[in-house]
């Protein structure tokens, strides 16, 4: 059986062409980029190199970008770096209850451990946040801003630029300077294969961004640090990245990551367009055979491949694993939680009740998928629903407004997410 792959938010298989220029760095440029020798110059200079392409890339300079393992450690660094070496500033961090773990979790520690005061704000039912949220939650005290470019989960593209904006015209009315906080980060991880990665026009002062989901290795990412910005390191060593994160630099990995990011940059507006129409085919094909079934977050500020529904009466753990039997990977949300039996953050920070975190799927197209395999999926999600209802206790009813009959929708209350009421 040829498998179907769905899960490209959770990672993507490494391109031809990544792999081929990855190739050399694993023997035959063997040198440690911190060594003096020839072989560590050689090193080196492939380091300089990738990292002076992809600076070019978010319109960047070079000693503004930092390598580090992940996407995850990426925003550590940028959330416990900066909220340490600014604490004299002020205490305040703020972010959105639809954030991926590896900033909600970073900022969770912060406040119970470190004494900071968190604001985990509420997004709209369609998963946008609004500025005006932004802006109510700024005071003297605040000292970074973290907001992802584009949600993991429904595909919600947030608005970076306006957020950026209001924070500049915030300092300007304050006597901030632009190397004073509060500091805008943003998770860019699953927009950059799809979205304008350019640091200027975006106006942010931190970015993250990794390689395993836009067709590159695993187990690379890095940061982008505007100049003038400080952070306190996590990770202490040989004082490698300018000492913010010491670790002999994974050369291979860097190397593949720069030209995954290229390809993805050159790529992204023929290949959203062709996404784009996928998407909404498989959209109109799951509402139109399976009853009872709701999209979850914005359809029009969306990522062009990221289809996630709520189908009710059934849950998401058991279609994925008949799903997975008809050779079809698929996800109910974040391949890193996969692992729990908590219904989605995201999906609850919607308004949406448990029963739609519940029932909740997820399905992100990529380079190979095809219409046909669409079909193939709708057909089979199809006969598993119906499958899994027949055995089900569930007989939810739906209003004439879309809503439970008898449910209270939960509405995210604007506290942290470790602290629903």
């Amino acid at each position: 059986m040829k498998r179907i792959y769905l899960d490209h938010a959770a990672t993507t298989a490494t391109d031809k062409e990544v792999l081929k220029a990855m190739l050399p760095y694993f023997s035959q440029v063997s040198g440690n980029p911190s060594a003096l020798h020839f072989d560590g110059r050689q090193a080196k200079e492939a380091l300089d190199s990738a990292r002076q392409r992809m600076a070019k890339i978010i319109n960047a300079e070079a000693n503004e970008i930092i390598f580090c393992s992940s996407g995850s450690e990426s925003d550590n660094l940028a959330i416990l770096g900066a909220a340490r070496l600014y604490k004299n500033k002020g205490n305040h961090l703020v972010s959105t209850s639809i954030e991926h773990h590896a900033v909600l979790n970073p900022l969770e520690h912060l406040e119970k451990k470190e004494g900071f005061r968190v604001s985990v704000l509420a997004v709209e039912s369609n998963g946008i946040i609004n500025l005006e949220r932004i802006l109510a939650s700024l005071g003297p005290e605040t000292i970074l801003i973290s907001v992802m470019y584009a949600n993991n989960e429904i595909g919600a593209i947030q608005p970076i630029k306006g957020i950026a904006e209001l924070i500049k015209k915030w300092k300007e009315k304050n006597n901030r300077g632009s190397i004073e906080p509060p500091f805008l980060h943003t998770d860019a991880c699953q927009a950059a294969g799809y979205l304008d990665l350019d640091v200027k026009r975006l106006g942010v002062d931190l970015m993250t961004l990794n390689g395993s989901k836009i067709y590159g290795p695993k187990g690379v990412g890095m940061l982008y640090v505007r100049r003038g910005i400080g952070l306190q390191p996590i990770v202490h060593g040989g004082g490698q990245e300018r000492g913010l994160r010491s670790g002999t630099e994974n050369l291979a990995g860097i190397v593949g990551f720069a030209k995954a990011l290229e390809l993805a940059q050159k790529q992204r507006k023929e290949e959203s367009a062709r996404l784009r129409a996928l998407r909404d085919y498989f959209f109109e094909q799951i509402l139109k055979n399976i009853p009872k079934t709701f999209i979850n977050g914005d359809l029009k500020n969306r990522l062009p491949n990221n289809v996630n529904v709520s189908i009710l009466d059934i849950e998401g753990e058991a279609a994925l694993l008949y799903l997975d039997d008809q050779g079809i990977s698929a996800s109910t949300g974040s391949a890193c939680d996969s692992s729990r039996l908590e219904p989605s953050h995201v999906i609850l920070a919607l308004g949406r009740p448990y029963e739609y975190a519940h029932g909740s799927l997820r399905f992100t197209t990529g380079k190979e998928t095809t219409k046909k395999e669409i079909d193939y999926a709708v057909k089979a999600l199809k006969e598993i629903v119906e499958k899994l209802r027949k055995i089900s206790p569930l007989n939810i009813q739906i209003g004439d407004d879309k809503t439970l009959v008898g449910k209270k929708v939960f509405i995210q209350s604007g506290r942290p997410h470790w602290e629903r009421k």
